[in-house]
């Protein structure tokens, strides 16, 4: 395993437990207990993680895993779930796109759709996430804008009030939103409050507003607000989402597609 592999796998299973062991940690990557000390102490000096005496813990509880360490964790359910949110959006139309690993799929899904492959523009697509700009911007048939702001390293999301200026003169179709949390109750959310004003202001933007989100985010809370459930007109998710986490998105008035 690359050293790569083992930091991001170290990363995510910190994120999940909250504190590891070196011991416990060299038993799941199938390494040393030296490898794993190395690779602690390196990573704590990038400020991803605090050592303690034999092991690790993370650096409070809202700690949120940087874009560029995420693994592939429903990896399979993202893809499925990009391409039903790609697929509700019609050629010609503004789109709006935050940040996150599931949003980024869905900027991938829209790229290879046959239909989108030229039109002046074929699609017109708003982001704050510098990765879904870069990733979109070599496809002359997209008009590609960026809200402006300052990067957020964690995300790579523009946030800030330079956004404000762009954003307050557009108009979209649809604003398709990522997030870590989504509950019929409590709403839509994010890690970071400057995050959820961007997401914001997207979805007050937009015509219709749809959240991609596989079932580990259903029924769960986070810090920062973006918007009500029913602010919401669909949501997509996976098959293992719980029944009565989508009945209650129904009653709140959201179309389910479950793929």
């Amino acid at each position: 395993m690359s050293r790569d592999a083992r930091w991001k796998t170290l990363l995510e299973l910190l994120v999940e437990r909250g504190r590891l062991d070196v011991d416990e940690a060299a038993g799941e990557l199938a390494v040393s207990a030296a490898t794993i000390r190395r690779d602690f102490d390196q990573l704590a000096e990038q400020q991803m993680l605090v050592r303690t005496r034999g092991g690790a813990v993370v650096h409070g509880v809202s700690y949120e895993l940087p874009l560029r360490y995420k693994t592939a964790r429903h990896a399979s359910e993202k893809q499925r779930i990009a391409k039903a949110v790609a697929d509700l959006v019609a050629p010609g139309e503004a789109v709006g796109l935050t940040g996150g690993t599931t949003t980024t799929e869905v900027a991938r899904a829209l790229a290879v759709r046959g239909d989108l492959a030229s039109g002046s523009p074929a699609l017109t697509v708003v982001t704050n996430a510098l990765n879904i700009a870069n990733e979109l911007a070599v496809r002359p048939q997209f008009k590609i804008v960026l809200t402006g702001g300052v990067a957020r390293a964690q995300s790579y999301e523009l946030v800030g009030p330079l956004a404000d200026g762009v954003l307050g003169q557009i108009t979209l179709d649809v604003a398709v939103l990522g997030v870590v949390a989504f509950d019929a109750s409590h709403g839509a959310a994010a890690h970071d409050e400057a995050e959820a004003a961007i997401n914001r202001l997207l979805c007050e933007r937009a015509e219709r507003v749809v959240v991609a989100a596989d079932s580990s985010k259903l029924g769960r809370r986070a810090f920062a607000r973006i918007c009500a459930a029913e602010a919401v007109d669909t949501l997509v998710t996976d098959s293992a989402a719980d029944p009565e986490a989508v009945r209650r998105f129904e009653e709140a008035g959201l179309r389910v597609t479950v793929v």
